[in-house]
């Protein structure tokens, strides 16, 4: 049988439900704010290098490329924190209360 560990950030987050919940809206919000314009930088990008070439490439397109490569990273980490979140707030919710192993349990 595999047992997992929690990370301090999960039980951080398990002790916090009300934080949890706001994480998880503000982490949507921002992946949706960034992944929305992710499409039109990265539409517009395509459009110029399309139409310019190897000249739009050298004049800023390549680094254009590299910022968004970076911005949907960065989307990428808000979307992991937003699953986090909600995987912490759903098992709260569907399982027994998370008990810390530092904490005493009762009767034991």
């Amino acid at each position: 049988m595999a047992t997992t560990q929690a990370t301090a950030l999960k039980k951080f987050l398990m002790r916090h439900p009300l934080l949890t919940f706001v994480l998880m809206g503000a982490s949507f919000l921002v992946f949706g704010l960034i992944s929305l314009n992710l499409i039109y930088i990265f539409h517009a990008n395509l459009e110029l290098l399309l139409e310019h070439g190897q000249m739009a490439l050298w004049d800023g397109g390549l680094q254009q490329l590299i910022e968004l490569l970076v911005s949907g990273y960065l989307a990428l980490m808000f979307y992991l924190l937003f699953k986090l979140c909600e995987k912490v707030l759903v098992d709260r919710v569907t399982e027994r209360p998370y008990v810390s192993p530092d904490e005493d349990l009762p009767g034991a």
